[in-house]
């Protein structure tokens, strides 16, 4: 789903910003220019990333067995 039509920003690439260790809004506009024109998408863009932030920090790494 679209979330910043002005700079063509899906909910994907959030997600996938915030498994790249993207964790500040600021930081989601810089890579992807996500509301950086109108404005209108700020507050999903930000609930959408404060989702998928949360969601990294609670996956555990697979530990390999010696």
């Amino acid at each position: 789903m679209y979330i910043c039509m002005c700079n063509a920003v899906t909910d994907h690439d959030i997600r996938r910003a915030a498994a790249d260790g993207v964790q500040s809004f600021a930081e989601l506009q810089s890579r992807t220019g996500c509301s950086d024109c109108c404005g209108c998408c700020e507050q999903e863009a930000r609930a959408t990333l404060d989702q998928a932030v949360a969601q990294v920090a609670f996956t555990l790494p697979v530990l390999s067995v010696a």
